[in-house]
């Protein structure tokens, strides 16, 4: 049995370290870094990042896809990237904000992540927001009141590109205070 074909059978493409071991049944640490270190020589694996592997090569990757990867835990985009692409904030942003339970700046290839850290109880409301092609994307009004929180004072570029009052029932209904 070659592990190699057990990656390929997979629809997913960007393994941590300890995603290999439950896969390939190595309990042994050298031996599995030995494994993954003959991959990534041989071409099969590309290293992306300390722990963090990929069956395709970077440019071939959904830099959305990476950045959950590189987390690895509960998170979505919010803030900035979604206010940008919702017009909401007119100039162009050049980071992929996130929200999750640890706060990390990373840069990978061509692209820059920032996770920003928020409480459990704030995290894990679903209000305002949905998974799309297996990313979890806020709302503009989510991604609106999630950026209040973290800064109070923030200028909205285009403020009425955005529902005011659904900001304020989703910062409500999270629990955020006003």
């Amino acid at each position: 049995m070659y592990r190699i074909n057990e990656l390929i059978k997979l629809e997913r493409k960007i393994y941590h370290s300890n995603d290999l071991a439950i896969l390939w049944h190595i309990t042994n640490k050298n031996t599995l870094y030995t494994t993954i270190k003959r991959y990534v020589q041989k071409g099969v694996l590309v290293s992306i990042y300390k722990g963090l592997y990929s069956t395709l090569p970077l440019s071939q990757l959904d830099p959305l896809d990476l950045g959950k990867a590189i987390i690895h835990r509960y998170t979505y985009l919010s803030t900035e990237s979604v206010l940008a692409q919702a017009g909401v904030i007119a100039q162009p942003t050049y980071v992929y904000t996130f929200v999750s339970s640890l706060p990390k700046k990373v840069s990978v290839e061509n692209w820059s992540y920032l996770f920003r850290q928020l409480k459990p109880e704030f995290l894990y409301n679903p209000i305002g927001i949905s998974d799309q092609n297996g990313v979890l994307v806020a709302s503009a009004e989510r991604a609106a009141a999630d950026l209040l929180y973290f800064n109070p004072r923030y200028h909205f570029d285009v403020p009425e590109s955005i529902d005011r009052k659904q900001v304020e029932f989703i910062q409500k209904e999270i629990g955020y205070p006003c």
